[in-house]
């Protein structure tokens, strides 16, 4: 049977607007402005993207809808609504912010039951929220009813006004605790500091799991030394198309899903893991068959 390849995250090529610091960033990836700019636009279209997924042998990606203007920027629901229009290998979740949007269970419920959206994207070291503050349990209650997975960012960020105290994942024990049946993804797996504490969580709690978008494939084994033990909790993932920065210099180059994929190949774990982590985890999460 063929293996599934499953991109769970990633992002629209062109937003509503950028933070400063953000737009500089991802720029700097490219030769010229120009390119960036062109690099965007080309994208910006669901068939050429489609075109590149299957270029880089990608079945299905996760677009993610990110409202988080202090540091990166807005790409609205609607837009990832339209985008992922154009094929059901696009797969669409939506995101609220706090401070923008009352009652986002009611809102999160019209998005998944009307709009078409298959799973929530929460942002807390951009919006400055803990994911265990109790105004976030109606929501919640919510995802945890509707049977869709929650994806968080965690870590750290190289995004200017990013406050990294709200990625620890030891806030997810208490999710996980309170809401059992809510699947919790947390992005790049604590990135920086918390590695351990986002392992810990994984191992302690049957609803987590951890996508390793933003570190270096052939690194994972040295970041979670127990990745093949529990592999049925790991998920692939590109942050395409964020680039891949040079922590020291902040020199920066365009993201290749392809190479990406390859290194995970080359991990030294059995096929059964690497099977699970670049798409079968995340096939049996969205529900795909």
């Amino acid at each position: 049977m063929k293996e599934t390849v499953i991109d769970f995250h990633v992002h629209l090529a062109k937003y509503e607007s950028y933070a400063v610091n953000c737009d500089g960033l991802l720029a700097g990836a490219y030769p010229t402005r120009e390119e960036y700019n062109e690099f965007r636009k080309y994208y910006s279209n669901p068939h050429n993207f489609l075109q590149l997924m299957d270029e880089k042998g990608i079945d299905y990606s996760v677009i993610l809808a990110e409202i988080t203007p202090l540091t990166t920027g807005v790409s609205t629901n609607e837009m990832v609504e339209t985008f992922c229009q154009a094929s059901p290998r696009l797969i669409p979740f939506c995101t609220l912010n706090p401070y923008q949007h009352p009652n986002m269970g009611n809102l999160l419920e019209d998005l998944i039951l009307h709009h078409g959206f298959k799973g929530l994207k929460l942002y807390p070291p951009y919006n400055y929220f803990y994911p265990n503050d109790s105004f976030l349990y109606p929501l919640y209650a919510v995802a945890e009813r509707l049977g869709i997975p929650v994806q968080f960012h965690t870590g750290s960020s190289i995004f200017a006004n990013s406050r990294i105290k709200y990625g620890n994942p030891i806030y997810f024990d208490d999710v996980a605790v309170d809401f059992p049946d809510m699947k919790i993804i947390m992005a790049h797996g604590g990135r920086g500091p918390w590695y351990n504490k986002a392992l810990n969580m994984v191992r302690l709690h049957q609803n987590v799991y951890i996508d390793v978008a933003g570190l270096p494939p052939k690194k994972l084994l040295e970041l979670f030394p127990d990745m093949e033990r529990f592999a049925h909790k790991f998920i692939f993932g590109t942050d395409w198309p964020t680039p891949v920065f040079n922590i020291i210099n902040m020199k920066a180059s365009p993201m290749d899903a392809q190479k990406n994929i390859e290194m995970i190949r080359k991990l030294n774990i059995s096929q059964e893991a690497m099977t699970n982590i670049l798409g079968e985890n995340a096939r049996q999460l969205l529900g795909l068959v």
